[in-house]
């Protein structure tokens, strides 16, 4: 099965610190938290921009740690829209998010 859920950060270029999540679930906007819609989602990857191939900079959360942190906004998330609180929804939310995951200053805008 392919991954129910997409995610876009709506800022691009050397703004991303102006945008917001848009996340659908079987193409269904999903309404986030503002706190959660605003702000990266502290998923693992490396987000420098001048070095995005270099480990020393990956940062955030594993996945299974990435749950345990989000848990208290994710299950009510889930339960509004009536998506399965399953270790594969939450993959797959996780996998969608981290495509387009951002940090401040991974755009370099701010320098």
């Amino acid at each position: 099965m392919t991954n129910p859920f997409t995610a876009r950060w709506t800022a691009q270029g050397h703004t991303l610190c102006l945008g917001h999540w848009e996340i659908c679930f079987n193409q269904q906007l999903l309404e986030l938290p503002s706190a959660k819609a605003e702000n990266h989602m502290d998923t693992r990857g490396i987000f420098s921009w001048l070095f995005p191939d270099d480990e020393e900079y990956i940062e955030g959360l594993e996945i299974h740690e990435w749950i345990e942190e989000q848990a208290n906004w994710l299950v009510p998330l889930f339960e509004r829209y009536d998506i399965p609180f399953d270790e594969q929804h939450v993959e797959w939310f996780y996998e969608a998010v981290n495509q387009n995951d951002w940090r401040c200053g991974s755009c370099g805008g701010c320098l």
